[in-house]
């Protein structure tokens, strides 16, 4: 039986009312994607129709899930908003603070011991509050919740970016903060604006080398890493069904790279497969009884362009494997294009890594198709020539794997098989010889490749594909490898081409585990007592923001003006900082490292006005919050881009920056600044970046008057004394406007006012 099966059956109860409803307010037929948003609003059965990329709308998901990085920062939110009892099911996975380095057993024995104050914490704050604990090793957060939690027609929300994986089963699944996940957890409405709406037909049939991977590459390669941004992408066509569930996960996963607010697909065949072997018939059973709003109707698929903002058709019988990188994961390139790219750009041909995992492609699926080529190779008597590695996704796909030999077929070529977390996706892979920098190139099936995100080292050109590729890829060892035409040497010198991958999309023999990780809370919470030691260097009780003192503010400092593409990554960086995710005030420390200073294009070195010394970013402003003066940040295109961490929104507020000014923000991030009480402001011209100089004092004319879609006036007094006059627009809605008075969206919940 199904988590929450009964949850489950009263969203599905109430389906078919809401959704003709919306359909008679709307006036024409509905998109998948519209009829699970009106499901879900806040108010119940929809009483009007809402404008896309418009309105702020108010949303009910019907379950949380939270990682154990973020949810250390949500759980000691959460702790603040005195509520003795999560309002939705809500689950914690331990799957971030696991580093790969030697091989499964070792390095989880590892993460237990280094990391056991954190997890003990985590374990006790979800036995208290009614959360389902996943234990170190249990698996991704997204792959456990595939298995587990997600269903066709659901909404969800999960302190993580890459949470919009479920989307593979059909549900609108979000990304976003943890102070969001605070107030589904603590029972309160789930603000979003309403999204626009991006179709994706998919026609023909992958065959051969392509895989679900290579639709999401060629979307990323069209959209860029912004184009998403503020909408829903939705897949449909004969592409789409023809797929396996799993497949259609990745596809979701990576729309996080673009930007979107999520991704989904109709309720199909394939998802009725993978629930029922993944032991949710009762899930089929229910679903099949309004399997008709759990797609979109048929004349908005029939005619796709008038039903949605924008259009995208991929052939699949057309579609040749892609390998997008390096260090941004949308410039895509197919496979037989490589050597002419990398030949152009200067990449090195020599694959040093080939790693399979994470939450984008560990699948049955994934591992069984990439082992067909393994095997391939082992047959042949060919020897890599770069080193493997595998994540499994979740217990469940290990120990099945292992029972059916594809672990034994990966190790015969020397593969290291490492937890069942996320590791070097997330920069928690200890590689050997990294501090030494040097240019290299490597190739994975995770969805970002972002400078330094893998290994720490700026120059490890990072490249994204299928797990099939990264087979291929690392067993010839030359990035310009194409396996569709050409043949590799093996020992004895003979030519030996390999063919396309095969692969089951779902385990023969049925999926199988011995002890899948979970926990169960306690019925009653109220005697667990959870202690946070004070002289703690990973864990830290929060204290609350400070107010706004309803004036405004005046002699600001510009920090820094972040030149680029400026990531959470840049803001706040993950791999080995990731042991402060708990401790605000520790992992302040890295706040802004990442980031190119404008004015000496270098990293981590800002001028500190006060002394009129460079120093780095987050010492210079503990000196400016010393002097108690306060500063503003100031950043390019798509600022934020890349995870949901709000401890890039949480480190510049706990540290006295007062307003964010880009030329655009990614959506998840503008969000968490908002609520944790910062200003998310935007150039109303952006030729007006490049009037910021490096010694400028900042004064906010008119933010007294702060109000919904009244742009701020802002005064930048140089040093020679001249001024410039700056217009900021921003998105705050009324109630945003009362974070922002409150000092943070948690204030006004502590004090009943949420």
């Amino acid at each position: 039986m199904a988590f929450d099966i009964e949850m489950i059956k009263k969203v599905y109860e109430k389906m078919p009312d809401r959704v003709a409803k919306a359909r008679e307010l709307v006036g024409r037929p509905l998109t998948l994607s519209e009829k699970i948003l009106y499901t879900h609003l806040w108010d119940g059965t929809p009483t009007q129709a809402f404008e896309r990329g418009n309105d702020y709308v108010d949303f009910a998901p019907d379950r949380v899930a939270c990682q154990d990085a973020t949810a250390q920062m949500a759980l000691l939110q959460f702790m603040h908003a005195g509520k003795e009892k999560v309002a939705v099911p809500t689950t914690v996975h331990c799957d971030h603070l696991i580093q790969a380095k030697v091989g499964a057993a070792t390095d989880l024995k590892v993460a237990e011991t280094q990391s056991s104050e954190v997890f003990n914490f985590l374990s006790s704050v979800s036995n208290k509050y009614g959360i389902g604990f996943w234990k170190p090793g249990a698996g991704i957060i997204h792959q456990i919740v595939l298995e587990n939690y997600a269903f066709p027609g659901g909404m969800m929300i999960g302190t993580d970016s890459h949470t919009v994986n479920a989307g593979g089963l059909g549900m609108l699944a979000i990304g976003v903060g943890g102070a969001d996940a605070v107030d589904v957890m603590s029972g309160m409405a789930w603000e979003l604006k309403f999204p626009k709406l991006i179709g994706v037909k998919l026609t023909g049939k992958l065959n051969g080398w392509t895989a679900p991977k290579d639709v999401i590459l060629r979307v990323a390669d069209i959209l860029t890493v912004k184009g998403g941004t503020g909408a829903i992408v939705e897949y449909f066509g004969e592409g789409a069904t023809s797929m396996s569930c799993t497949g259609k996960g990745t596809i979701c996963n990576m729309g996080a790279e673009i930007g979107a607010t999520t991704s989904t697909f109709g309720y199909d065949d394939s998802m009725r497969r993978y629930l029922a072997a993944t032991g949710r018939q009762d899930v089929v059973d229910a679903a099949d009884k309004v399997a008709e709003h759990l797609t979109g109707d048929a004349e908005v698929y029939a005619n796709p362009a008038q039903y949605f903002d924008e259009l995208i058709e991929i052939n699949l019988s057309e579609l040749e494997p892609y390998i997008n990188g390096p260090f941004t994961p949308d410039r895509g390139t197919p496979v037989s294009k490589m050597k002419e790219e990398a030949a152009k750009n200067g990449w090195p041909l020599k694959v040093e890594w080939g790693l399979i995992g994470s939450c984008t492609n560990s699948s049955y699926e994934d591992m069984s198709r990439a082992a067909s080529i393994v095997e391939q190779a082992v047959k042949h008597g060919i020897t890599p020539k770069a080193e493997f590695g595998i994540n499994p996704g979740s217990e469940l796909i290990r120990y099945t794997i292992e029972r059916d030999g594809i672990i034994d077929t990966f190790e015969k070529m020397g593969t290291k098989v490492f937890t069942n977390a996320c590791g070097p996706c997330i920069g928690q892979w200890d590689r050997e010889g990294a501090d030494k920098q040097e240019k290299n190139t490597i190739v994975h099936s995770f969805n970002r490749n972002f400078s330094k995100r893998a290994d720490g080292n700026p120059n490890t050109h990072a490249f994204v594909t299928s797990p099939e590729m990264v087979a291929a890829l690392a067993i010839s060892g030359d990035l310009s490898f194409n396996p569709i035409t050409d043949t590799l040497l093996n020992d004895n010198g003979e030519e030996v081409r390999l063919v396309a991958p095969t692969g089951d999309e779902l385990p023969t023999k049925g999926f199988d585990v011995e002890d899948p990780g979970y926990q169960a809370p306690a019925e009653d919470g109220s005697s667990v007592s959870i202690a946070v030691s004070e002289t703690s260097q990973r864990l830290q009780l929060l204290d609350p923001f400070k107010p706004w003192d309803g004036k405004n503010i005046t002699g600001a400092k510009l920090l820094i003006k972040a030149f680029g593409k400026c990531t959470t990554d840049h803001i706040s960086m993950a791999g080995p900082w990731l042991r402060f995710r708990g401790h605000l005030d520790n992992i302040s420390n890295n706040m802004l490292i990442g980031a190119e200073n404008a004015f000496n294009h270098l990293a981590n070195k800002v001028k500190n006005q006060l002394t009129g010394e460079y120093g780095e970013v987050p010492a210079v402003q503990r000196a400016y919050k010393a002097a108690g003066i306060p500063t503003i940040v100031v950043g390019d295109q798509n600022y934020g881009e890349g995870s949901s961490r709000e401890h890039a929104a949480m480190e510049p507020r706990h540290l006295g920056v007062t307003a964010v000014l880009v030329k655009s923000f990614a959506r998840i991030h503008e969000t968490n600044l908002k609520k944790q009480g910062m200003l998310a402001l935007v150039f109303a011209n952006e030729a007006d970046y490049d009037k910021i100089q490096e010694d400028d004092t900042i004064n906010f004319l008119d933010l007294v008057d702060f109000a919904p879609g009244k742009p701020l006036t802002l005064e930048f007094v140089h040093a020679d004394g001249s001024k410039d006059i700056i217009m900021a627009n921003h998105t705050y809605n009324a109630s945003q406007v009362e974070w922002f008075k409150a000092g943070s969206a948690l204030n006004l919940i502590a004090a009943g006012r949420a």
